[in-house]
């Protein structure tokens, strides 16, 4: 009879990856690991704003998922059509396999098509629209460029902000920025609000500091197509020549006819563990919710998915192994915040603290964009 227990990780984003490699690192050889993802290569989220500027080429940042397989990783290329948590089955398009543990990592699904006339933008979250949208760019030469954070939540809400930082370098160089307006909107009060007002704050007066527009507490009704406009909930509307869109976001369609999520599709768990209601079925980054003290959600974006895959991973060996479980996931964070000329500020802190979030931002400098530019590379070599 086999005794082997059988993990399964649904997504081969950040999170996914994390989990599987340090799985398969310590109990890849007592347990199955399988990792299931539609797509054949993982794409380094962060990379994006470079593709859109020209500085990267798609293959720099790819990696096929097939490279797992050396480390021990069964790597299923399919689309999961459904999660049966009472029966512990995952259906794809081609199998159903059962599972002891169950990671979810399936991110958020993106749905532009929820406000009419969007498309008419690029998906500042889509690798087929930063390819496009260099070319646009090249050829942008004087205008008005928009850039729309449609609704909440939102994955990585560090991005809009580098978007319109990096888009002021860029035309600044190619010395055209006298001749272009750029404007951020967003339903958020300030820039990155679960971080706390410090951070808010600061960001804000950043963009300020670069004639950089910065509309909050506005919300994107509809884009006007033929007139190339915005229309808000107050019925006020903004001209553009380019718009820079991040589309609505909701949890996976799976995860909502799985039952497992809230009204939004996103799936809530244990803050420390990362557990659902379901014992061993567990959610990490953009497809869990997680509700902060200010009542704030906790951000979705890579640091949190990474963080939350290590916890995850050590608490699914500790009971493969009998050991008690001793780690926790414990709020604390960092990321970097691009601002172009060769410099990038960094963010760091704790946002479980309470009543409010404690973190603190370093000023801008060439030494911390260094540090970026080289934790791509080695987060990138490291966990393939």
């Amino acid at each position: 009879m086999n005794t082997q227990p059988t993990i399964i990780i649904l997504g081969g984003g950040i999170g996914g990856i994390v989990a599987a490699n340090v799985l398969a690192k310590k109990v890849g050889k007592v347990a199955k690991i399988v990792l299931i993802d539609k797509q054949k290569n993982h794409m380094f989220p962060p990379a994006l704003l470079h593709l859109m500027l020209g500085e990267r080429k798609l293959q720099e940042v790819l990696k096929p998922l097939s490279l797992l397989e050396k480390k021990g990783v069964e790597v299923v290329s399919d689309e999961v059509t459904k999660i049966n948590h009472k029966e512990k089955t995952v259906t794809t398009k081609n199998h159903q396999l059962s599972y002891d543990y169950l990671v979810i990592a399936l991110g958020a699904q993106m749905f532009p098509e929820n406000i009419v006339g969007l498309r008419t933008g690029y998906n500042l979250y889509s690798f087929e629209d930063a390819d496009k949208l260099k070319t646009a760019l090249e050829n942008f030469k004087k205008g008005k460029i928009a850039i729309v954070i449609s609704s909440l939540p939102f994955k990585c809400p560090a991005a809009p902000y580098e978007a319109a930082l990096l888009l002021d370098a860029y035309f600044t160089k190619k010395k055209l920025r006298q001749n272009i307006e750029l404007s951020v909107f967003t339903p958020e009060p300030l820039p990155m609000p679960s971080a706390g007002a410090v951070i808010g704050n600061a960001i804000k007066d950043m963009l300020q500091s670069r004639t950089i527009n910065f509309y909050p507490n506005v919300g994107l009704q509809e884009v006007l197509e033929k007139t190339h406009q915005l229309v808000f909930a107050t019925g006020a509307k903004y001209d553009f020549d380019l718009l820079l869109f991040i589309p609505p976001h909701q949890g996976t369609t799976v995860i909502k006819e799985a039952g497992l999520g809230n009204e939004t599709g996103f799936i809530p768990v244990d803050k420390h563990t990362l557990e659902t209601t379901y014992p061993n079925v567990f959610a990490i980054g953009d497809a869990n919710v997680i509700l902060l003290s200010s009542g704030k959600p906790l951000p979705k974006a890579g640091v949190f998915a990474h963080a939350q895959a290590q916890v995850v991973a050590d608490i699914i060996v500790s009971r493969i192994k009998g050991r008690k479980e001793t780690k926790k996931y414990d709020g604390k964070a960092s990321c970097f915040l691009e601002t172009g000329f060769g410099k990038a500020g960094f963010a760091s802190g704790n946002l479980y603290t309470e009543p409010l979030p404690l973190m603190n931002m370093k000023q801008p400098s060439k030494i911390w964009y260094l540090l970026k530019m080289k934790y791509e590379k080695y987060w990138l070599w490291k966990w393939f």
